[in-house]
């Protein structure tokens, strides 16, 4: 019998900088990420996202202005899959607030990046995220298929 599937949720966050789409990432280590985390029982995968985007990096108020569709992983780790939505954060400072669980912040550092960019720090399952949400908010560097 096989484990049963644990479900994280995130966002991919997309501002406009200088009239280009940024993308930001977050670094834990040496691995970098979009804001994610587990969906606790008595939420939705879309309230988790933006719980978590809220705090790993203290931004609210993102527009899911490409609607609520999502885009999941392939399992990874111990059966764990990753769901992540597009949202629009058009202002605010980010910052990355201390876990109180672990008595510090759970990334090292963000940077807001172009796609190109962003690809480069990115593992293969996340790249694909990745091009999945740069296609649905119309940048023009994203692959086509």
């Amino acid at each position: 019998m096989s484990d049963p599937r644990t479900l994280s949720a995130g966002v991919v966050v997309v501002r406009r900088i200088e009239g280009e789409p940024r993308y930001l990432l977050l670094r834990a280590y040496r691995y970098w990420d979009f804001p994610k985390g587990e969906v606790a029982p008595e939420e939705t995968p879309l309230q988790a996202a933006l719980r978590e985007v809220r705090e790993e990096t203290s931004l609210g108020n993102l527009r899911l202005r490409w609607g609520e569709a999502y885009v999941e992983t392939a399992p990874y780790g111990r059966n764990k899959v990753a769901r992540y939505y597009v949202g629009e954060s058009a202002r605010g400072q980010v910052h990355l607030p201390v876990n109180p669980e672990l008595g510090r912040p759970e990334h090292h550092e963000f940077r807001w990046l172009s796609r190109e960019a962003a690809r480069g720090k990115l593992n293969a399952r996340l790249r694909g995220v990745l091009d999945w949400a740069s296609r649905r908010i119309g940048d023009r560097s994203a692959p086509t298929h």
